[in-house]
């Protein structure tokens, strides 16, 4: 017998209002919770979908802000930096840095503040090595051969670095001489010997390759010395190293600007530099031969006389910067800078239109690249 999907029209259940399979409910109430509740889970699976769109859209929006807000933090980061790198201290006078003394204040004295603990090295524990010095038969101060034997002895303890992983103290033992000139007791200096300097030359060499050729800082200098070599020390002691050995290298450093005021071809350049955190130039000067390097707080015609001198005979290769034009009266342009110019002027030279181009500018550029870097390829090679 065939099953009707719908009850025949006139189809009238007898338990419309009390159905016992519902526990009594009537079953037109029950079709219509049955509705309602339907249509209530729709409204649900909506109001959830537009929740779920609205916190896409709010990650989204987080995503966006947070790489704004990095962008933004990026940015007060490098401009806060930039604030604390211009040229001027606590005083205000950029040119404290070059005065040093005029930084402290009068009758401050120099050391630690009041209460901060001193430093000083240990004196060492063991001696390696005696190193007997013969009194001086000259003065060491003002050269004077009136000197004569005395009978003390003068010690001075120094420690150095060597191969291995021990510094070598060198305990030398003094004669002293009596000179009349001074009218004091004077003494000599002994192999490898740096008077008064409790570390030697090679330690000091040592310090300043790593500084300045492997181009790390003074406090790890410090570490390797101590670590590597067992010699204790603070980085401001290096800085007093670089101090002396720039004292002493002034004759060299003069003898160097003298041979380039005399050379026939110079080349020369600047750039920024920074100097114990304020900004100066570095000035270069130099051919085949010599480099010489000059650091000045300025960019001047004033600083390229400092280089250069008054009266420059040689020719000067350089660029077009102002303050090179009171400097000797034969001057040549940078290869560079003329090639440089040379692409500017063809790159644009393109963009005209092709009625506006002319092909005479075309072979002009193309014979001044060859003529201009044939003799650079020859300078290279």
């Amino acid at each position: 017998m065939p099953r009707y999907p719908r009850p025949p029209h006139d189809f009238v259940c007898l338990y419309e209002h009390t159905c016992p399979y519902l526990e009594g409910l009537s079953t037109t109430w029950v079709l219509g919770e049955y509705d309602r509740a339907d249509n209530v889970y729709q409204e649900h699976l909506r109001i959830i979908d537009n929740f779920s769109e609205a916190l896409d859209a709010s990650e989204k929006r987080v995503r966006v802000l947070e790489r704004e807000n990095a962008e933004l933090r990026a940015k007060y980061q490098a401009l806060h930096r930039k604030q604390f790198k211009a040229n001027r201290n606590k005083k205000g006078d950029p040119e404290i840095v070059n005065n040093p003394a005029a930084a402290a204040p009068p009758g401050k004295k120099r050391g630690a503040p009041v209460g901060h603990p001193g430093w000083s090295r240990p004196e060492p524990t063991r001696i390696d090595r005696i190193v007997s010095v013969p009194a001086p038969a000259i003065c060491p101060h003002c050269g004077s051969e009136d000197v004569t034997p005395g009978q003390t002895q003068r010690e001075h303890l120094q420690e150095d670095i060597v191969i291995k992983p021990q510094p070598v103290v060198t305990k030398y033992v003094h004669e002293e001489a009596f000179c009349h000139r001074c009218n004091r007791a004077v003494v000599g200096a002994g192999a490898d010997e740096i008077p008064n300097a409790p570390i030697g030359p090679l330690a000091k060499s040592t310090a300043g390759y790593l500084r300045y050729e492997i181009g790390i800082s003074y406090r790890k200098v410090q570490r390797i010395l101590d670590d590597l070599f067992g010699l204790s020390c603070v980085p401001a002691s290096l800085v007093g190293f670089d101090r002396r050995a720039a004292k002493r290298g002034e004759p060299l450093y003069e003898d160097v600007r003298e041979k380039i005021r005399a050379s026939e071809v110079v080349h020369a350049d600047e750039t920024s530099w920074r100097n114990d955190g304020v900004g100066h130039y570095v000035w270069f000067a130099g051919n085949e031969e010599l480099a010489f390097f000059h650091i000045d707080r300025h960019r001047s015609a004033q600083a390229a006389r400092t280089v250069f001198g008054e009266d420059f005979a040689g020719t000067l290769v350089r660029d077009r910067y102002a303050a090179y034009n009171g400097i000797g009266l034969e001057w040549q342009a940078c290869l560079a800078h003329i090639i440089t110019n040379t692409k500017e002027i063809s790159r644009e030279h393109a963009l005209l239109p092709i009625q506006e181009q002319d092909p005479a500018v075309i072979v002009f550029c193309d014979q001044l690249m060859i003529s201009v870097r044939a003799p650079a390829r020859r300078v290279g090679n």
